[in-house]
């Protein structure tokens, strides 16, 4: 898939009908067995507005044995809305262990190795960021302000999220 094609199909920031059925779609496949050993992962968190429970895919870039999660499409993406909502408290789904999470907003300063390492476990978030993994610190820090990064702690003492309402 081209970078523009890519980008045209998350049109204003937010997914097209493609990429909505392609979301759920990896939402399921993401849980497999198969891809316990990847990057790929389910975050279940809130919705601010319905309160119902939304799952969306996304990748895991871990940097010195901590997990993190990574915006491609900026502070405007629908999750990133709801675990702010939420006070960062979601659900992951990774390496086919659930557990409830707590995302804590990483300062933008400490974002360039992150995004590093998302940029190579993530290549469909490529065309977003305008960058790849081979990308410098100094770029990397270019655009650290515009894209969300959350270290996932664990949440065993967070009260847990509950089924849909």
């Amino acid at each position: 898939m081209t970078a523009a094609l890519k980008r045209r199909l998350y049109r204003g920031g937010r997914p097209g009908r493609l990429m909505r059925v392609w979301n759920r779609v990896d939402t399921v496949l993401y849980r497999l067995p198969l891809l316990r050993r990847s990057a790929a992962a389910v975050l279940t968190v809130r919705g601010r507005r319905s309160g119902r429970l939304v799952q969306v895919p996304v990748a895991v870039a871990e940097v010195d044995g901590v997990a993190h999660l990574v915006s491609m499409l900026g502070p405007g993406a629908g999750w990133v809305r709801n675990v702010e909502a939420a006070g960062g408290r979601a659900r992951l789904h990774w390496r086919g262990r659930e557990r409830d999470v707590l995302l804590a907003p990483v300062p933008v300063e400490d974002r360039p190795p992150v995004l590093r390492r998302y940029l190579a476990v993530a290549p469909g978030a490529r065309p977003h960021v305008g960058l790849g993994p081979d990308a410098s610190l100094a770029r990397l820090r270019k655009v650290a302000d515009r894209l969300p990064v959350y270290r996932v702690l664990d949440a065993a003492s967070a009260p847990p999220m509950g089924e849909d309402a």
